[in-house]
């Protein structure tokens, strides 16, 4: 009977070390207190914003809310994954073009830099653009200062980056015609 147990315990362990890994790194940008209050007294709940990426040009940004702080960062990764976006790099180190992004009273300016440069950025925007593998760039935070707003201003100024081939198929061009 007792070596059942055992080979039952055996199996158990090696069907945990299973588990899938995600291929993304994480990194938690903010966490929040919220409570609200009822009849019977507060209750608290906090909110997580968790930035994925793989550092090669794939990032994502979700949010989640839940009764506990880990709780509410897993279900943040798993909505982050969700909403992983591709970011075309240039040489495989910085941005195409700067754009300015924005979410709420947030706006992000996102500058491609010469090779060298680094990551001239600050808080959640390093962040995002470190998790999505960008290595020389220059970006600055214009209005509100708010952490998850700046994220989603982030995600949205990589979001409108496009390579020379796309703006070049667009306008039934040659590359060479583009970059000139």
């Amino acid at each position: 009977m007792e070596k059942t147990e055992r080979t039952n315990n055996k199996e158990r362990n090696n069907k945990r070390e299973f588990v899938k890994k995600s291929p993304y790194e994480e990194k938690v940008i903010s966490i929040g207190r919220v409570s609200k209050t009822t009849k019977g007294g507060r209750t608290m709940r906090f909110t997580a914003t968790v930035a994925v990426g793989d550092r090669k040009g794939r990032v994502g940004l979700g949010t989640g809310k839940a009764g506990e702080v880990p709780e509410a960062i897993s279900k943040a990764i798993k909505a982050a994954e969700k909403n992983v976006i591709k970011v075309n790099l240039v040489e495989g180190r910085t941005l195409s073009h700067e754009a300015i992004g924005v979410c709420g009273a947030a706006r992000v300016l996102v500058k491609p830099a010469k090779a060298g440069s680094g990551i001239i950025a600050g808080g959640p925007v390093r962040n995002v653009l470190e998790l999505a593998g960008v290595k020389d760039i220059v970006s600055k935070s214009l209005g509100s200062n708010t952490q998850i707003n700046t994220a989603k201003a982030a995600m949205e100024a990589l979001k409108m980056q496009r390579d020379a081939e796309h703006v070049a198929s667009l306008r039934g061009k040659k590359v060479e015609e583009i970059i000139g």
